[in-house]
C-alpha cells in the first residue's frame, strides 16, 4: 500500500477506497504500479494478461458495477511482458446514473493500491476529418463538457491539493511513447483533442460542428473524471482512443452502438500490439 496512511479525519471516499484496495491486493500477491481502463470494444486487452485472476467489480467492496453494451465489468490483474498491470473490462458512465465521484472511483482505489501510471482508453467519434475509424489516437487534450467533476466537493488531502494543475494532463513523454512504438509498427500516429459529453444520445451535427470550432478532434461520453481524479493525485496518464465511427454529419451515416463495437473488434490486434509497446516503456519511465 501507499505511504499515504488514513487520517483520523479521512473522508468516506478514501476509507472506502482504502477498503475496496487492500480486498483486491488480498486476492494476488501481484503489485501493479500501471493501470489500465479499457473502454468499449476494446477490453480483450486484458485477456492477453498473462497469470491472470478476474474479480467481479460486484464483489469489490464500493466498486461501481458497468451497464454499458461491451463492457465486461470486472478487474484484471496479471503481467503484460512480465510487468505487473490491472486492468478494468469496462468502466461506469454518467448517463448510466452514476456521479463523477462515482465514475472516479475506480481511480481512487489504484491510488490506495500504489499506482504510479494510468492508460486510460476509449471508444470516441472522430471530429477531426484527417482520422479514418480504427485510428488509434493518442488525447494531447481535453475540453469538458459533461457538466461534471469527481472534485467537487470538500478536498480529501490524502488523495491530492485542493487546485490540482492540470497544464499536463496527458503525460508528454507518455505520447511520446506513441509515437515510437507507431513508428515502429509502421503504423500513422495521430494526435488530437477529446471532448467529454454526458450522453447517452450521440451529438447532433450543430454540436459536432462547434466542437471543432472550440478545437475538439474526438468526442466522447467518459475519460475525464477518471483523469482528473489519478491527477489530483498525482499519477501520470496516457489517454488513446480508438475513432470507432466519424462523428454526427460528417459521413451521413446513422451512428450506433453496434458500430463501436465492430471497430473495436476490427482494430483489437493494432490495439494490442501498441499496448504491449508502450507498457515497458512506461514502466521504466516510473521506475
Amino acid at each position: 500500500m501507499p505511504n499515504r496512511k488514513p487520517k483520523q479525519n479521512a473522508s468516506n471516499e478514501f476509507l472506502q477506497a482504502e477498503k475496496a484496495a487492500r480486498f483486491i491486493l488480498a486476492k494476488t500477491k501481484l503489485r501493479p504500479k500501471i493501470a489500465l481502463v479499457l473502454g468499449s470494444g476494446l477490453g480483450e486487452f486484458a485477456d492477453e494478461f498473462e497469470n491472470a485472476i478476474r474479480v467481479s467489480y460486484a464483489k469489490i467492496p464500493y466498486f461501481p458495477q458497468s451497464t454499458a453494451i461491451g463492457h465486461a465489468g470486472q478487474l484484471v490483474l496479471g503481467k503484460v511482458g512480465g510487468i505487473a498491470v490491472a486492468g478494468m473490462q469496462g468502466r461506469v458512465h454518467l448517463y448510466e446514473g452514476y456521479s463523477a465521484k462515482d465514475v472516479a472511483f475506480p481511480i481512487r482505489v489504484f491510488v490506495r493500491m500504489g499506482v504510479k501510471a494510468l492508460i486510460v482508453t476509449n471508444a470516441a467519434g472522430g471530429i477531426n476529418r484527417s482520422y479514418s475509424e480504427g485510428a488509434l489516437v493518442a488525447i494531447r487534450d481535453h475540453i469538458n463538457l459533461q457538466g461534471a467533476n469527481p472534485l467537487i466537493g470538500p478536498n480529501d488531502d490524502g488523495f491530492g491539493p485542493r487546485f490540482p494543475d492540470m497544464t499536463g494532463a496527458y503525460d508528454p513523454e507518455f505520447r511520446g511513447f506513441i509515437a515510437e512504438a507507431q513508428k515502429e509498427l509502421r503504423r500513422d500516429f495521430h494526435e488530437g483533442v477529446y471532448l467529454a459529453v454526458a450522453g447517452p444520445n450521440y451529438e447532433t451535427p450543430g454540436e459536432i460542428h462547434a466542437f471543432r470550432t472550440m478545437g475538439a478532434d474526438l468526442v466522447g461520453m467518459s475519460t475525464v473524471p477518471e483523469v482528473l481524479a489519478a491527477r489530483h493525485s498525482g499519477i501520470r496518464v496516457l489517454g488513446i482512443s480508438c475513432v470507432t465511427n466519424m462523428a454526427a454529419g460528417i459521413t451521413g451515416q446513422t451512428l450506433t452502438a453496434e458500430e463501436v463495437i465492430e471497430t473495436g473488434a476490427r482494430v483489437k490486434n493494432q490495439f494490442i500490439a501498441l499496448l504491449e509497446s508502450v507498457i515497458p516503456r512506461i514502466a521504466e519511465a516510473i521506475s
